[in-house]
């Protein structure tokens, strides 16, 4: 009996193993992706910082309320696309 007791727990002590390898490797993984997602993030503000300063210098040639509201529009679509995506799935 003691010897059956032994091997469960050891069983148990393996599997416990594993599902914190699995989860280690799982956040491995986020972590990865969070610092590509924040690499993203930088380059699209430092993008867009750009283009506003380009609008800025030839103001008078460019309609910034119309692109400010062509940029709030895009960001609606996307939230949009977000959410039929998460209803899809």
């Amino acid at each position: 009996q003691n010897e059956k007791e032994l091997q469960d727990a050891v069983k148990q002590q393996e599997e416990r193993m594993l599902q914190l390898i699995d989860k280690s490797g799982e956040v491995m993984r986020l972590k990865a992706e969070v610092s590509e997602l924040k690499h993203l993030l930088q380059r699209a503000e430092t993008e867009a910082k750009v283009l506003w300063e380009e609008m800025r210098d030839k103001e008078h040639q460019v309609d910034t309320a119309y692109v400010q509201e062509r940029v709030m529009l895009r960001q609606e679509v996307n939230k949009l696309r977000l959410l039929l995506m998460e209803k899809e799935d």
